[in-house]
């Protein structure tokens, strides 16, 4: 077993703070007891809980794995295998836009019938998301070829003889339809 290694800290955009404040005074303002505490949102607990889930924020690339980690209340931390990723979008809308931050939404293979979302995960305000996702990728392609003998010279001299084999295979049936073909002619 080779030892896991980290090779990217992911680091936030403290914008975070500021969306998550104002998603949540949104919240408020649309339910009918969360009015009575819009004041108490405004005026300090909301600027405190924003910046402890922001602190809450973590994300880490390592050579076999995806780390997340986020939350006060409920607290989630979910660690994927990068060769499970099957699928990295970004997810912008006009909101996101407005506060200049990017979610990364990951797909991973599903486990079983269990929901979709158990097979999803969020990722808000990372900075430099595009090189993010990049690397993910990478560690993905990288891991996936380990897993299947693909860059080792073992492997690819495996593959080539293999590839020889089905080569001369071919050629040995394409003689034995000629002989048919002249066979029959000759009838």
């Amino acid at each position: 077993m080779t030892e896991e290694i980290i090779l990217r800290e992911a680091t936030f955009s403290p914008r975070v703070k500021t969306y998550i404040f104002f998603v949540v005074l949104g919240v408020l303002c649309s339910t009918v007891i969360g009015i009575v505490l819009v004041p108490f949102w405004i005026f300090g607990i909301g600027q405190w809980l924003s910046g402890k889930y922001f602190k809450t924020l973590s994300c880490q690339i390592t050579n076999k794995n995806l780390k997340f980690s986020k939350g006060l209340i409920l607290h989630i931390e979910k660690t994927i295998p990068v060769e499970n990723i099957q699928d990295l979008s970004f997810v912008g809308g006009p909101v996101l836009r407005y506060f200049g931050l990017t979610l990364i939404k990951i797909e991973t293979a599903g486990g079983g019938g269990g929901p979709h979302h158990q097979n999803m995960m969020s990722m808000l305000g990372i900075n430099d998301a595009e090189s993010f996702k990049t690397q993910i990728l990478q560690q993905r392609e990288i891991v996936i070829n380990q897993k299947h003998g693909y860059g080792n010279a073992a492997a690819n001299t495996t593959q080539q003889t293999q590839t020889i084999d089905h080569t001369q295979l071919l050629t040995d049936i394409k003689h034995e339809l000629i002989e048919i073909k002249n066979a029959l002619k000759s009838k």
